[in-house]
């Protein structure tokens, strides 16, 4: 593998461990995260201790305007994108639909689903050989919950997913001619603050015998699967959600 990595939230769990091993895999990566400054220096700064090379960008995937000038610095600094990996999210505080406000509502689905196709529609523009690209890979993170539903828990951001899945199979099948391969990962129950912040960290411990593994999923197994998409041994994959899941 080489080549250049958009991440969208690689400042912690899964984004994080994806840039870190997307780096390990040869590509220069760009760390993008939208708070937590501090966290997000230190995932770049492993990255150039162990040799790879990566930037920090600044952006709300949700702003068209922040997005396309990430990808321009991409552009600057490392180079042609080839492969994009949709990871950033937000679940908001848990709870049934009618504990949800309207500026919530709205920004789960301005994050999950509006951002990932900001940044999808940047990296088509570069990659498809239709537009004179080189190809490249686009990787959107879902979430199990998208077939679950998230009663009770989330059911705003159950339906984000959902439309990421649809979104996946759509642009997988607009641009396969184009030289882009478009798949998708949908995570169970992983080892990640998302749970926590949500406010239903404590209840994984009795969600976790409902898992035939019997024990959480980590950002790192996730990782390598959204490595094996973006590499050549998933060349005839085109419009695939993997789950992983424990057999949840």
């Amino acid at each position: 593998m080489s080549g250049v990595a958009i991440i969208t939230g690689s400042g912690r769990g899964i984004g994080a461990a994806t840039a870190k091993l997307a780096a390990k895999r040869g590509y220069a990566v760009c760390v993008n995260y939208l708070k937590d400054q501090a966290r997000a220096e230190a995932v770049v700064a492993q990255i150039r201790a162990d040799g790879g090379k990566a930037i920090l960008v600044q952006a709300d995937t949700a702003n068209e305007g922040e997005v396309i000038k990430m990808f321009e610095r991409v552009d600057a600094e490392l180079g042609p994108v080839n492969a994009l990996v949709n990871n950033a999210g937000i679940t908001g505080r848990a709870g049934r639909l009618d504990s949800f406000n309207a500026e919530t509502i709205r920004r789960v689905l301005d994050v999950n689903v509006t951002g990932s196709i900001f940044c999808a529609q940047q990296a088509v523009r570069r990659m498809s050989t239709k537009n004179g690209g080189a190809g490249g890979a686009i990787v959107n993170v879902s979430s199990l919950a998208a077939t679950l539903g998230g009663a009770n828990q989330w059911i705003p951001y159950a339906a984000a997913k959902g439309a990421i899945n649809s979104f996946t199979l759509g642009l997988a099948k607009e641009v396969a001619a184009e030289g882009i391969r478009v798949n998708g990962i949908s995570p169970g129950l992983i080892q990640t603050e998302i749970h926590a912040e949500a406010g239903v960290g404590e209840r994984l411990k009795t969600i976790i015998p409902m898992v035939p593994m019997g024990r959480l999923g980590t950002a790192e197994e996730c990782a390598e699967a959204i490595l094996w998409l973006l590499s050549g041994e998933a060349a005839y994959m085109i419009g695939s959600t993997l789950t992983l899941s424990g057999g949840r």
